[in-house]
């Protein structure tokens, strides 16, 4: 696994990192750091950026950018669609892990339970996720910011849970129960194949916003669900019991702690029994 950066290690391995991380994932210091990226004045970044992670432009439509946050929310020209409709694709691009549901609706990450209930606000809903799966997306800063709905499918239930923004990175979370903490929101879905389906929005340190589209009623699959403007991010899925048959070696790789790269539109599974 890639080294942590500097920054990370002093804000959550040193005593006056942890002082000064009070105060940054607050979200009113996010708006600050959100309107400097949304400003021209970050147009400087976006050369050393695109350098420093090799990033493709010509994968993405247009050329000329505003500001930073601009071009951190670029558009893909296309994404490779998968006919089969019983496949499960990738919601976007990132670093999956995987999970296993248990049956008092909690999982496991490094040293850190996450109990379902905390995660969603609602034990009637959290019940239904039981011996399921979760599944989560982490976007690092250079991925693709952009995220699609898997399947189609109606919008049953949509909630927005306020919070702290701290850092995605596994360092954070394997000391914190961050996507619980963090500002989160997410969205029911009632699908034929995938059944009823939660695909959630964490945000995370220095801005992370969550900008879903308003949608409702019913959506598609591969139709643009929302983007995340600056900051690393976690998109979260769960899934009911038996429900979802994963493809081989993803469960496996969680367990031995390795994270596995995905690009929007990938293959991660397919519908149970399908």
């Amino acid at each position: 696994m890639k080294k942590e950066s500097a920054s990370i290690r002093f804000l959550y391995n040193t005593v006056p990192g942890r002082i000064a991380l009070k105060l940054l994932v607050k979200p009113e210091v996010s708006k600050v750091a959100y309107y400097y990226m949304d400003s021209p004045l970050s147009k400087w970044m976006i050369g050393n950026y695109i350098k420093k992670y090799n990033i493709d432009m010509n994968l993405y439509k247009g050329s000329s950018y505003i500001s930073f946050n601009d071009f951190f929310i670029r558009q893909k020209k296309e994404i490779p669609r998968i006919q089969d409709k019983n496949v499960l694709i990738s919601p976007c691009d990132g670093f999956l892990s995987t999970y296993k549901i248990s049956s008092e609706s909690s999982f496991h990450i490094k040293h850190i339970d996450y109990n379902i209930q905390a995660l969603l606000g609602s034990k009637k809903l959290a019940d239904k996720y039981r011996d399921g799966y979760c599944l989560v997306y982490r976007l690092a800063p250079h991925n693709y910011h952009r995220y699609i709905f898997i399947d189609d499918g109606e919008i049953g239930y949509k909630r927005r849970i306020d919070g702290e923004l701290h850092c995605v990175r596994p360092i954070v979370c394997e000391k914190l129960p961050v996507y619980i903490r963090n500002s989160r929101e997410y969205t029911v879905i009632k699908s034929d194949k995938f059944g009823c389906f939660v695909q959630m929005e964490v945000g995370a340190l220095l801005v992370g916003r969550i900008c879903n589209h308003d949608k409702s009623g019913f959506v598609n699959r591969y139709e643009e669900k929302g983007y995340f403007e600056f900051g690393g991010s976690t998109i979260i899925m769960l899934f009911e019991k038996d429900r979802l048959q994963l493809r081989k070696g993803i469960l496996e790789n969680t367990e031995l702690g390795r994270e596995i790269v995905v690009k929007v539109g990938d293959r991660i599974g397919r519908a149970n029994g399908k």
